[in-house]
């Protein structure tokens, strides 16, 4: 017997297969990632000199036990999916999204009303059952390791403010975007790739200047060598440096970073409190109170350091970074990224006008904009998109290899050696991996594949 499907049916049935694909090749890449946790049980003779014992196991049962959440919340964020597919609950939530408007005295004929009043039901949903996930993995993974500094209340808080912060940057552009695409004729694309060049340059500038400020705490780093160094430093490149800051990110986690922001001459840098052993409060917790007359001062402040990099390594980082600027990565990856958005809203426009697209997905009456959006960028594009993942993840290894060896032509390499070691440490970062699981996601190199390319010239 012959079973004949329809058009839309089978596209139905090819995202579905495509997206648990992709899931048992995740699921496969992730699984040969926790055997070499699982095996590899002692130091590795080559990382000797690099990692001690004591951080090698903590990092491996970390990174076990992550591998271990990623699974079963990525089961469970693929079953929600898929029933919310097969249910049909893309239309039945439209349809709840119409009566809330139609509340209003708004019709069917509104549909940007309803397209925002679907986005935020939508989030909203999406918030609620991702919420149990985030705790557990905050307060039970995160916790266990030593890397969560949050009370329950300040991340029921926080979670509050972020989705009342996206939902006041979120729907405002979408109804933009929704007007542009309605309006723009025939060439809409264009108009609709440029509003979204044009939000995306804006948010960048604005993020740390006003929108994280809402979260963290940014102070401007105090007069001093380091600073000195830091503008220095940037001088010696011709870096627009205008302002250096420190965010206070131990009151979330113990983890580390350090970052640049800004267009044109007005750039500035942003170190975490975490990064530097100076700063970091994890150092400030538990000092011995006396130091044996024998050790000298510098000898005891090192040994009480429990985490960040001291000044020249914290340089040695910001070399790296620097070198992603000056090398053009920046610039590059903000090419790449229009590129591919003008190509998406190119191929949009081209497909928008199929109707099977929108009745395979439960849309037999309407094609509301937003849905064919969510349609072709979500689902249609997602082999377009497993492919240019790939191929981003494998640019931005060759570019992490560029900074490290600008660092180095800086003369900085023996510091970003150990720089490296330690933020490896601090971070928990498991330094063996399986070949296949880091050729898939690894963006920044493994941390022996970067050691040995800066020279294996260690500064104890």
């Amino acid at each position: 017997m012959i079973i004949v499907m329809s058009i839309e049916t089978k596209i139905f049935y090819a995202v579905l297969v495509f997206s648990w694909t992709v899931y048992l090749w995740e699921a496969y890449l992730a699984y040969r990632q926790r055997r070499t946790y699982r095996s590899t049980m002692h130091v590795p003779q080559e990382l000797g000199k690099i990692m001690d014992t004591e951080t090698f196991e903590k990092s491996r049962l970390y990174n076990l036990d992550k591998s271990n959440f990623s699974f079963w919340s990525g089961l469970y964020s693929e079953t929600e999916g898929t029933l919310i597919l097969l249910l049909g609950g893309i239309p039945f939530l439209w349809r709840v999204a119409g009566t809330v408007t139609a509340r209003f005295g708004l019709g069917s004929e509104y549909e940007i009303s309803q397209s925002l009043s679907f986005l935020m039901l939508a989030t909203l949903f999406s918030a609620f059952t991702g919420l149990p996930w985030s705790i557990y993995n905050t307060f039970v993974i995160e916790e266990k390791h030593g890397f969560n500094q949050q009370t329950l209340g300040f991340f029921l808080k926080d979670a509050v403010k972020k989705f009342i912060v996206t939902q006041c940057i979120l729907l405002p552009v979408t109804s933009l975007l929704l007007y542009i695409i309605k309006i723009g004729g025939d060439y809409f694309f264009i108009y609709a790739w440029l509003f979204t060049l044009v939000v995306s340059l804006v948010l960048v500038t604005i993020y740390a200047d006003y929108i994280a400020p809402l979260f963290d705490k940014f102070t401007p780093l105090p007069d001093g060598e380091l600073k000195d160094e830091i503008e220095s430093m940037s001088k010696s490149i011709s870096f627009p440096l205008t302002k250096v800051y420190v965010v206070e990110g131990s009151k979330r986690s113990s983890h580390s970073n350090a970052y640049f922001y800004g267009f044109f001459k007005n750039k500035r840098i942003v170190l975490f409190d975490t990064l530097l052993e100076d700063y970091s409060p994890l150092n400030q917790e538990g000092q011995p109170e006396t130091v044996p007359s024998q050790e000298t001062d510098a000898s005891a402040e090192t040994k009480n350091k429990k985490q960040g990099c001291n000044n020249s390594e914290v340089l040695a980082v910001l070399g790296h970074e620097l070198g992603h600027w000056k090398l053009g990565h920046t610039v590059k990856n903000i090419v790449i990224s229009q590129m591919n958005s003008f190509l998406c809203f190119f191929l949009f426009a081209v497909l928008i006008g199929q109707k099977e697209l929108f009745m395979a997905f439960g849309f037999y009456e309407s094609q509301p904009t937003l849905i064919g959006l969510m349609i072709i960028f979500q689902f249609i594009f997602s082999p377009y998109n497993e492919v240019l993942s790939f191929c981003l993840t494998v640019l931005s290894r060759r570019f992490e290899f560029q900074a490290d060896a600008f660092a180095r032509g800086m003369g900085r390499a023996s510091e970003l050696y150990s720089a490296l070691i330690k933020l490896n440490k601090d971070n928990l970062g498991f330094p063996v991996a399986d070949w296949l699981f880091s050729m898939w996601h690894y963006s920044h190199p493994p941390l022996l594949e970067r050691l040995r390319a800066l020279g294996g010239t260690k500064q104890d």
